[in-house]
């Protein structure tokens, strides 16, 4: 790659006697095998990095000797290796800018003025960019943080880390188990009447966060200077400015500050764990330590560990790899090979020439374009079914910050930029020519269109017993799996309140017969007919009783096979009238059963079948794919699933009505489908085990599925 020398610029800067400013501090740091120094500034926390040429020539800037003196021993030292007169340009402004170097060019309350102005100017464009999260500084809490840190300081070490990955993993050990009915309980808990503690221990918890970022950062020597608030998707929600940490010069000091808070708040969720497995149900301490897991899990790994957000994670991951400033880089390093491959600018410079970092720029540049992309849609989608207009603007002024703004200085730099001169009009007709061809790939060339759901392995023949009385079960003649005929018993139960009921009768007929022959011995037509009738009426009770002592023996009502609930679960409980005991299904027949949304069903009922293709792959054998013979669906929408496992509580995607035993009543109206297959394939496949179903509709493009999604999204969320 060619760097030109020399620069016309250069009689601008080549007579200043610039320094870094007394108050920067420099440390030494190693970055891939190789020795970098940052300089940092205390007073308005800023930071540059050095590379270890640049710290030569910025080391031989003392307020004596020239910029040209400077670069000309440098080139003497260095040859090839020493930066060009632009490279020197770029280094002196960087830091001219970052309130790190002090130069002679202009007076020093004029320069302080220049600098407190663009900083000023940046920071409230920031703001501006990143409305959705809106920060405010506070205060300086580095008197709490000094109050706070002696107390804690017996445990943040490296057996404080091995206590708490202890709590951590015996936590896990002990709610894994639990995961049904944690999911279960989400909808009642997360109930809009809940909400107000929901946020309140949201807002607790990252107080607690914020402090594991500094305590522990205190711990290591570095300054918190502020504290503040920001407002993340409209949520308050507190943070500290811990970048002094960037100066450590032990990496794992750097990640261990960017963990502290996620390690912090991974306590307080241990500690809620156990709380909410100890505490009674529909207790407040059960409740709020749902909270606690809920928020601690969501908000770690959701955003504070995804790397591909400027939250702890990528902290982190950049510490971890060694590639600082990594999103800045990035995006630097997709510019670049745009420049160099498509404008063909040979003077365009890469932020690294190393092919490790290199690979690692790149495609962190990609997944974290692709991600800022669903982000936006994602939250924008959240506002918009909450609080329509607050979400329409968000959604405006996002775009037009995080796509149009860049757009428009895409344009700009395509317009006036000097590395184009030789060949402008060729750069603007091929990039008309690239919108073109990504407008057409979005509008205008079809793609397979996908619908998704998930289903359960099913019987066309299955039916479920109940239970005919009331009745201890003394008895179960089955168990889980096994084939019965039909009329087999399954339980036996015993009342002794229907025997009890059943002797009263037979003394009470015995006595009416009594009567009975009383009145025919004086000749009483009116007592005798009374008498008859009572006991016409004591026999139709005994008979009912009878029904009922039948009852006590539950039987198959088919021949098949035991499935769903384990009968001999019962044994020594109280069964009422109703409640269901088991199942039974002819397992030579079998079908893939699953409930779609009002919503997403439109396509079902416009399109023949031999319009699309369905496919289903069981969970256990993702691998395999399975084609569908046939399919079914019922009209009429309905709440009730056809298995429970299609529902939260049983693990499924489909919410359920709290108050509901059975899990199987959705809080709103469903289709049903049925999916006829080849029964050999479903053999070995349990009954209400989850099935993934894909149907393959006729090819459109992308600008008009995503239009549907849109509007499919959006409808029946919208409050006015």
């Amino acid at each position: 790659m060619e760097r030109p020398t020399f620069s016309p610029f250069w009689h601008r800067v080549r007579a200043m006697k610039p320094r870094l400013r007394p108050h920067v501090q420099i440390t030494r740091q190693h970055y891939r095998g190789r020795r970098w120094h940052v300089a940092h500034d205390p007073t308005s926390n800023q930071f540059y990095r050095l590379s270890p040429i640049a710290y030569d020539l910025i080391g031989l800037l003392d307020g004596a000797r020239t910029v040209e003196e400077a670069w000309k021993i440098s080139l003497s030292k260095f040859g090839d290796m020493a930066p060009t007169q632009n490279e020197v340009i770029e280094l002196l402004g960087q830091l001219y800018n970052s309130n790190l170097l002090s130069a002679d060019a202009s007076p020093e309350t004029e320069q302080l003025l220049t600098r407190g102005r663009e900083r000023v100017r940046k920071r409230v464009m920031q703001q501006a960019i990143g409305l959705m999260y809106f920060k405010l500084r506070l205060f300086n809490p580095t008197p709490i943080l000094n109050f706070i840190e002696p107390i804690l300081r017996p445990v943040l070490n490296r057996w404080g880390f091995l206590a708490w990955l202890g709590l951590l993993i015996f936590a896990l050990v002990q709610i894994i188990p639990e995961w049904p009915r944690l999911v279960g309980q989400f909808d009642s808990v997360t109930s809009p009447s809940n909400w107000g503690w929901m946020i309140l221990v949201y807002i607790l918890l990252k107080l607690w966060h914020e402090t594991g970022h500094g305590v522990i950062c205190h711990r290591f020597g570095g300054q918190v200077p502020e504290f503040g608030a920001m407002l993340l998707v409209l949520i308050p929600s507190p943070f500290v400015d811990a970048s002094s940490c960037w100066s450590f010069p032990n990496k794992w000091q750097r990640v261990a500050v960017g963990a502290g808070g996620m390690m912090f708040e991974l306590f307080a969720a241990s500690i809620a764990a156990l709380v909410w497995l100890a505490s009674p149900d529909g207790s407040f301490a059960k409740q709020i330590s749902y909270y606690v897991m809920l928020t601690s899990g969501i908000s770690t790994v959701v955003f504070n560990a995804n790397p591909l957000m400027r939250f702890d994670g990528y902290y982190i991951l950049s510490d971890l790899i060694e590639v600082p400033n990594l999103m800045m880089r990035s995006n630097k390093m997709l510019q670049h090979l745009f420049q160099r491959y498509f404008y063909r600018i040979k003077q365009a410079r890469p932020p690294s020439n190393q092919p490790g970092e290199v690979a690692i720029l790149i495609t962190y540049g990609v997944l974290a374009l692709i991600y800022r992309i669903f982000l936006f849609v994602v939250i924008t989608l959240y506002v918009l079914g909450i609080f329509f207009f607050v979400g329409l603007f968000l959604a405006l002024w996002t775009a037009a910050m995080w796509f149009i703004l860049p757009i428009g200085k895409f344009v700009h730099w395509l317009a006036t930029s000097p590395q184009l001169l030789e060949y402008r009009t060729r750069a603007i007709l091929g990039t008309l020519g690239l919108a073109a061809v990504g407008a057409a790939l979005i509008g205008l060339v079809p793609v397979p269109d996908y619908r998704r759901v998930v289903g359960v392995v099913d019987s066309p023949l299955i039916t479920g017993v109940f239970q005919g009385t009331d009745g201890f079960v003394s008895d179960v003649h089955v168990r889980l799996g096994q084939s019965v005929k039909k009329d087999e018993p399954i339980l036996t139960l015993s009342s002794p309140e229907l025997s009890a009921e059943r002797q009263f009768v037979i003394a009470s007929i015995a006595d009416a017969r009594l009567k009975l022959a009383e009145a025919f011995s004086k000749d009483d037509p009116a007592g005798a007919a009374v008498a008859q009738s009572g006991i016409a009426a004591l026999e139709e009770q005994l008979s009912d009783i009878a029904r009922r002592e039948a009852a006590l023996v539950v039987r198959a009502p088919h021949d098949g096979t035991i499935v769903g609930a384990n009968p001999r679960d019962l044994l020594g409980a109280f069964q009422r009238t109703g409640e269901p005991v088991c199942q039974v299904a002819d397992l030579s027949q079998r079908r893939i059963t699953a409930s779609v949304p009002q919503g997403d069903s439109g396509w079902l009922f416009q399109m023949s079948p031999d319009e699309y293709r369905v496919q289903a792959r069981l969970v256990s054998r993702v691998h395999q794919v399975i084609e569908a013979t046939g399919l079914r669906a019922i009209p009429a929408g309905q709440r009730i699933l056809p298995h429970a496992a299609l529902g939260h509580a049983g693990g499924g995607q489909i919410a359920t009505m709290p108050d509901d035993r059975s899990h199987r009543v959705a809080t709103t109206d469903l289709f049903t489908i049925y999916v006829d297959v080849d029964p050999a394939q479903l053999a070995d496949a349990a009954l209400g085990q989850r099935v993934y179903i894909r149907f393959t509709l006729p090819s459109r493009p992308i600008l008009h599925q995503a239009v549907e999604m849109l509007q499919k999204a959006v409808q029946g969320k919208v409050t006015l």
